[in-house]
């Protein structure tokens, strides 16, 4: 068992700077906004898991099939060394992977990325006694920041798995897919799991579910800004609304006041007129011919592109030029 004390690019004094500066900037905004990334302390992190298991929400099934039905052949396509995950966790689908190059052989080194420093240090952990002899070296840091952290040298295979790319605005995605190209070598991968379009009356329930543990996830953003920054949001004044942008095919997350009030955080007091909302996520969906465009401009080509049975989500595999 082998692994790595932590490399820490991101303290917390890092996030707590980081959120004051969204807040502000998001809250002064028209319309106002606050990105998803807050949504995820701890609570948030336990909502999401259930979120996963909802029979709304097809994504994280739809991406465990194909990477059932795939990993041994990404495994021999790539002849990975280093297998780098973005956003890691000790999650079913980076076991299937780690499975497969296990059964492959070659593989070395994994090195999962992720803003959480209690999170990663159970998640090392775990995944080294679980495969002895994998190096595992944690990297505490932001994807959109930190990717020129990342560990040089032999065949690497970066993940980005859950459709989390869709979450970024067009430029940043843009900018981050740029931003990996410089951090790879020719002939580096990268897989990239991608929600698709489809018809929206499957979209929408996925963020709007029955039980409405999205809406508690959702509202969560609330109360993060309220326990950090020492806010006076009050939650539950606030509707979950999901909506479909079919020009831009995106979903976005909202939270609707319900009356009118006023919000007090850092310096700034903040009104909110009845029925005005708050966007906290934008989840982008795919064409497959969008995503190999997006790759090329970065400096990748798209070798294979898998989806699930129903043709719901998208797994690409792409090489650095």
């Amino acid at each position: 068992m082998s692994v790595e004390p932590l490399e820490i690019y991101l303290e917390e004094q890092d996030l707590g700077r980081g959120l004051r500066e969204d807040v502000r900037t998001g809250l002064t905004a028209a319309p106002k906004w606050l990105p998803p990334k807050w949504f995820y302390d701890a609570r948030g992190s336990e909502l999401f898991e259930e979120i996963t298991r909802l029979p709304e929400y097809y994504p994280t099934r739809a991406e465990r099939s194909v990477l059932t039905e795939r990993a041994g052949e990404i495994a021999e396509l790539t002849g990975a060394k280093t297998l780098i995950e973005l956003g890691s966790g000790s999650s079913e689908k980076t076991r299937l992977l780690l499975d497969a190059f296990t059964h492959h052989g070659g593989l070395g080194t994994f090195v999962p990325l992720d803003v959480s420093v209690s999170a990663l240090r159970q998640s090392t952990e775990q995944i080294a006694a679980d495969y002895p002899g994998l190096r595992v070296r944690g990297i505490v840091g932001d994807f959109t920041r930190h990717l020129d952290r990342l560990p040089a040298g032999g065949r690497r295979l970066v993940i980005f798995l859950g459709g989390t790319i869709g979450n970024l605005l067009p430029a940043e995605r843009a900018g981050f897919l740029a931003a990996m190209r410089a951090a790879l070598e020719p002939g580096d991968w990268l897989l990239l799991g991608t929600d698709l379009v489809k018809d929206p009356a499957v979209i929408v329930p996925a963020y709007d579910d029955a039980a409405g543990v999205t809406a508690e996830f959702n509202r969560n953003v609330l109360r993060v800004v309220n326990r950090e920054l020492g806010a006076d949001f009050d939650p539950e004044a606030f509707t979950h609304v999901a909506l479909w942008d079919p020009e831009r095919e995106w979903v976005e997350m909202r939270l609707r006041a319900e009356r009118p009030q006023r919000v007090r955080v850092l310096d700034l007091e903040v009104a909110f007129a009845a029925g005005e909302e708050l966007r906290t996520e934008v989840s982008a969906k795919f064409r497959p011919e969008r995503i190999a465009a997006e790759l090329a401009t970065a400096g990748f080509t798209a070798e294979e592109f898998w989806t699930d049975a129903d043709g719901l989500f998208g797994v690409t595999l792409a090489r650095a030029d």
